[in-house]
């Protein structure tokens, strides 16, 4: 799920910066600093957004730099467990599609695809169900819902996602479920 969050951190501005306005730097700052970063409570830090509030700076011993404590907005994603998902399947390998949600590849495991035994074409990356005759394939467009999530745990990022599930799956397969039940 997307949010904007507001924070307040310190930021560290560095000697380089000082010659341009206050509040450029500062942004410029928190860019650097967090911009792309995980923080495993709150997600991925995607974008600062606005900067409400800055302190005055103070400048600590053998550090060149000024430390402003600054209260800004970001714009985040952290993905929640049975929350429904858009993304794109961006790989696949044997056991499972990799699907691009936000800044996240999750994964759909072969079992978690459909309800249908599965095949997979290594050639083509495509998946095909043997009695329903649907396809996965790498670029479609996928609904899907969060199974498991474990951010920054042990190093690793990992995300779970099902189309096991009534109006998940591909977009494609979505819409003509809808409509041969008219």
């Amino acid at each position: 799920m997307f949010k904007i969050l507001t924070v307040r951190d310190k930021v560290r501005v560095t000697p380089e910066k000082f010659g341009s306005d206050v509040m450029e730097s500062i942004k410029q700052s928190i860019q650097e600093q967090i911009e792309g970063k995980l923080n495993q409570n709150i997600g991925m830090f995607l974008a600062t957004t606005e900067i409400i509030d800055v302190s005055e700076g103070e400048i600590l011993p053998e550090d060149g730099a000024i430390h402003y404590t600054v209260e800004f907005k970001i714009l985040a994603y952290v993905p929640e467990l049975n929350e429904v998902v858009l993304g794109e399947v961006v790989d696949a390998a044997e056991f499972g599609a990799f699907v691009r949600i936000g800044p996240f590849d999750a994964m759909v495991h072969v079992s978690q695809m459909m309800e249908d035994k599965v095949s997979y074409n290594e050639k083509t990356f495509t998946f095909v169900g043997k009695k329903s005759g649907k396809k996965l394939q790498k670029e479609d467009m996928v609904r899907t819902r969060v199974v498991g999530v474990s951010l920054g745990k042990s190093g690793r990022n990992k995300v779970s996602l099902t189309m096991r599930q009534p109006c998940l799956g591909t977009l494609a397969d979505i819409e003509k479920g809808k409509k041969t039940k008219k």
